[in-house]
């Protein structure tokens, strides 16, 4: 099977350089707003918190993408973690797991506008993204208890970098602010 290659796409430069600039763009989004929760603060929600991590790759679905850990505890049963998503083409989302044995505080985060997501996968983002759009009318939160909860909204940047900083920021500090998690 032959295909002619895109050389006009291969050959340019701008096009690179844009990618590659707001790849580094978000990547200092990310580090100044981890740089902006200590990790006092972190382990006042979480006390077993294992701190700040950001990593990146270019193949989520063929998309480039930058995630922002906070907190890094994985653990199904106890652990908790709330992580920032920059997908190129998709957008930016905050995730919120809380394992089965933590506390639930489902009504804080349906009020500020978390969908739950699916609880088998947490940490496949395509997946709970699909699953939350199928869901866009179901606004209700989970009854079920003793179930882990993976909490996903997508969060609209507009204007600089300062300002989608703010907004980041006032998005995080809503979450802090459920300190009811342990």
């Amino acid at each position: 099977m032959k295909s002619e290659l895109d050389l006009n796409l291969w050959l340019d430069k701008t096009l690179v350089q844009r990618q590659n600039q707001l790849k580094t763009d978000f990547l200092d989004l990310f580090e100044q707003l981890g740089n902006s929760v200590t990790n006092e603060e972190l382990t006042h929600f979480f006390s077993k918190s294992k701190g700040k991590k950001i990593s990146k790759g270019n193949q989520l679905l063929g998309f480039p993408y930058l995630v922002l850990d906070l907190i890094r505890e994985f653990d199904l049963d106890f652990g908790c973690n709330l992580r920032f998503v920059s997908w190129f083409g998709h957008g930016l989302y905050c995730c919120v797991f809380l394992g089965k044995q933590m506390p639930q505080p489902d009504r804080l985060f349906s009020e500020n506008g978390f969908r739950l997501g699916r609880n088998d996968l947490p940490w496949d983002l395509a997946a709970q993204v699909d699953w939350v759009q199928a869901r866009s009318t179901n606004l209700e939160y989970p009854q079920n208890q003793g179930e882990a909860r993976l909490w996903i909204k997508e969060i609209a940047l507009v204007g600089d970098q300062e300002n989608c900083l703010q907004i980041l920021r006032e998005e995080l500090k809503k979450i802090l602010q459920a300190n009811a998690v342990v």
